[in-house]
């Protein structure tokens, strides 16, 4: 038992998190309240809240990255980035603003997207197999909203959280990976006109087919396979930038066209 009054489990690890998000509600860390909360048991807990989504009507679209810059794994004193799940009910379509009231302190940052024409399943894959796999390349937006009052988490905390999951958006630009050095990428992420960051596809692991291949074979060692027609988000370029009503952000890229959203 805790000060709070709740008997930590698995279980009650979703059931909290889950109802956080349904009531933007941010709360305290649930690591330091329970210190069987490790990363491995966290993950356990994402896949568990994986199967609550499902049972409440959504799919499974894809999976995202957290961590990849060594800067955020420094914060953060790991050495390796984190992983998490996409499902339909986190896109943003087009022309829907980002819900601001319905979230608890959302920020957004700029992403290269890969999404799969071939299965991919670790372990033993290489950036080289992982780039292999990719059908189309574009340019995204991630909506970052952590159920922890000031992003103030432990790693396991945030892998229990999905990795802060939120919202999505892709841009209506698709480019075969072939040809694309996406390491050079250039992204500039604009508010209101102005450039606030900028970053290049380095900024992801050196390369955002790294990226892609730590999540096939982390997904794999769960016994996960990156599915095609998976939309996989590789990990922030910039700094998450705090999302203000009204808001009209962008990412502008080098061959990957522009995604705008507004809060």
């Amino acid at each position: 038992m805790t000060t709070t009054g709740t008997t930590w489990d698995i279980a009650s690890v979703v059931d909290t998190l889950l109802e956080a998000e349904r009531t933007a509600t941010a709360r305290s860390s649930i690591a330091k309240e329970w210190p069987g909360l490790d990363v491995a048991t966290a993950y356990d807990a994402q896949d568990l809240a994986l199967r609550r989504r499902h049972e409440r009507g959504e799919r499974t679209v894809g999976v995202k990255l957290g961590l990849t810059s060594k800067a955020k794994q420094a914060q953060m004193k790991v050495d390796e980035p984190s992983v998490a799940w996409l499902t339909d009910a986190m896109e943003l379509k087009a022309g829907r603003s980002i819900p601001v009231d319905e979230l608890i302190h959302p920020r957004v940052e700029p992403e290269i997207v890969f999404v799969l024409d071939k299965p991919l399943r670790g372990p033993g894959v290489t950036a080289a197999s992982a780039l292999a796999a990719v059908g189309v390349v574009m340019a995204g937006l991630e909506i970052i909203d952590s159920r922890f009052a000031g992003y103030g988490f432990t790693l396991p905390d945030g892998i229990a959280d999905n990795n802060s999951s939120g919202l999505f958006a892709t841009g209506s630009v698709a480019c075969a990976p072939n040809g694309l050095d996406l390491a050079l990428e250039g992204c500039l992420l604009e508010i209101d006109g102005a450039v606030v960051d900028s970053a290049t596809g380095a900024a992801v692991l050196g390369h955002p087919a790294e990226a892609l291949a730590f999540a096939a074979n982390q997904f794999g060692r769960r016994g996960h396979t990156l599915e095609p027609g998976w939309i996989v988000l590789t990990g922030g370029l910039t700094n998450a930038v705090p999302v203000e009503a009204g808001a009209r952000i962008a990412a502008h890229f080098s061959h990957l066209g522009s995604v705008v959203v507004s809060g």
